[in-house]
């Protein structure tokens, strides 16, 4: 499915693409409101994240002018402004839904699929992953091993999916900690180790076929042996 960002603030860009390219969307980026109101208008795109405080046209301006030509476009706003006032004038100028900076992607992503169901029925297909007997469904978030479901914890999902996206390839606990929980930690925390450990015993412990595996001295990775 393809989304369209209009966002003039790069580490916001950074997150938010990143984390959406991650969960399978096209995301095409427009930095201010005049681009951002060409793209929109000559493309089709399944959402629209927009921001307020743009150079150009503001957020409200051309939220208003995308939903006047592409009314069946549905359009989050983002606002650093968390004022009564700014939520109910984004929604007035026609936004489905608003996001209060700063947030969690979590939040974001959880506002995007049920946009996306509530216009066009869909999310988007079913994505899954396969390891040998281990699958993952990326759009339902389930995880099972000889066709049990196994029961992941947030967190562990995360993980989980992280190191099948980046099957076969070692991942550092740097690129684990990065991209899993996203926050800047001490690298002497051994927090990666402890969720690896959680996840081995419920992925691999009575399994003969161990898929988790570590790389001593680089990392962990997640392969048929």
């Amino acid at each position: 499915m393809n989304l369209l960002l209009v966002e003039d603030e790069p580490s916001v860009v950074s997150v938010i693409s990143r984390g959406l390219t991650d969960e399978g969307f096209t995301v095409s980026i427009a930095p201010d409101g005049l681009i951002g109101k060409q793209m929109a208008i000559e493309n089709q795109f399944d959402l629209i994240i927009l921001d307020i405080m743009l150079p150009g046209i503001n957020g409200l301006e051309l939220c208003k002018i995308i939903k006047e030509q592409k009314p069946n476009t549905p359009i989050i706003m983002l606002t650093a402004l968390g004022t009564t006032e700014n939520v109910v004038n984004g929604l007035d100028n026609g936004a489905d839904d608003y996001l209060i900076k700063p947030f969690k992607f979590a939040e974001l992503f959880a506002r995007i699929r049920m946009l996306l169901r509530r216009y066009h029925g869909v999310v988007s297909q079913d994505q899954i992953i396969s390891i040998a007997d281990l699958q993952l469904n990326l759009s339902a978030k389930t995880v099972k091993r000889n066709q049990q479901e196994i029961i992941l914890t947030a967190t562990e999902y995360r993980l989980i999916e992280y190191m099948a996206k980046n099957k076969s390839k070692i991942l550092s606990r740097i690129d684990i900690l990065e991209n899993v929980w996203d926050i800047d930690f001490n690298l002497g925390t051994n927090v990666v180790d402890v969720y690896v450990n959680y996840l081995r015993k419920k992925i691999d412990k009575n399994s003969d076929q161990k898929l988790i595996h570590t790389v001593v001295g680089l990392g962990y990775i997640l392969k048929e042996k």
